[in-house]
């Protein structure tokens, strides 16, 4: 049997397959389906300074190769995590990785630094795709020096792993990803959504509240793989893909494209047993083709 363990900075991950923030809750959801410890770890849902209610309703939309949403980073503030999230998954013999996301710098620091006390959460996952208040609502990982500011004052209050979450609604992500690098990313993941749009032709209106929203799913899968060889080769330090992961075969795609572990968001939706059926793809992958260890496919595509 093949090895399917994997390093992200100072995490030894068991195997390379996680859940992608926002689309597996906490890991008690899928208690019911399957050992949730058998994951390399488990990437949370949002986590903000203060409790956000969300956007508006609809803000979830199918759409034919994946779906769109727009629910605004729903959760109750870092506080009630720590408080009554935390003690009900710190059980779980694998790493916990909570998904960091806010408005302003002062935010993120705040919630790094209350999590960096839980010894059970090894990581956080630092996204930002999110608008940033005071600069007229920019997205945080649209600019190199915006990027590189927040991942800068969070690496000065975290000590531990720090994941950057990584925008595509950019010219070119390799240049962000390099910015974070010089401030102290340990790992970079990407991507997140695609701004998307959706229309109710008999309506004549927008499906989602919020008019646009965030794209994810197969259709996005080969923008996915092109950014993860781009920024692959351009940093140093570990690269998570994601972008429309399905099945063990997406999974060693991204591996051969230079991730080093993988992140399954929306075919959660659709079958709530794909992280499992993907860690076990992958097992047979590498027995398949004679690999000893799945680390063997990282970087490996072929010219």
């Amino acid at each position: 049997m093949a090895d399917l363990s994997v390093d992200i900075g100072k995490l030894h991950l068991k195997n390379p397959v996680m859940p992608a923030s926002g689309t597996y809750g906490y890991g008690p959801e899928f208690d019911n389906f399957y050992d949730v410890s058998r994951l390399g770890a488990i990437v949370t849902k949002a986590c903000t300074s203060k409790h956000r209610e969300g956007n508006r309703y609809p803000r979830m939309a199918e759409t034919p190769m994946g779906m769109l949403n727009s629910v605004g980073l729903q959760n109750k503030g870092v506080d009630y995590f720590v408080e009554s999230i935390y003690p009900a998954i710190s059980h779980y013999d694998t790493h916990i990785i909570v998904n960091v996301s806010d408005s302003t710098v002062e935010g993120y620091v705040e919630v790094a630094r209350k999590l960096n006390t839980l010894e059970k959460v090894s990581a956080i996952e630092l996204n930002i795709s999110c608008p940033n208040v005071k600069e007229g609502g920019m997205a945080f990982g649209t600019s190199c020096p915006m990027a590189g500011a927040v991942t800068n004052e969070v690496r000065k209050v975290y000590e531990k792993t720090m994941i950057v979450k990584l925008s595509p609604n950019v010219t070119n992500i390799a240049e962000i990803a390099c910015a974070v690098e010089d401030e102290g990313a340990d790992a970079v993941s990407l991507i997140n959504t695609l701004l998307g749009m959706a229309i109710d032709a008999e309506k004549r209106r927008p499906v989602l509240s919020t008019v646009t929203g965030g794209l994810s799913g197969p259709a996005v899968k080969p923008v996915a793989l092109r950014m993860v060889w781009q920024v692959a080769k351009a940093v140093k330090i570990p690269v998570i893909g994601m972008g429309g992961i399905s099945s063990a075969t997406d999974a060693v795609e991204f591996m051969l494209a230079g991730a080093t572990a993988i992140q399954v968001g929306t075919a959660n939706f659709v079958d709530p047993m794909a992280c499992i059926n993907i860690i076990d793809g992958l097992d047979q992958y590498l027995d398949r083709y004679t690999f000893k260890s799945a680390r063997e496919l990282i970087g490996a595509l072929q010219d």
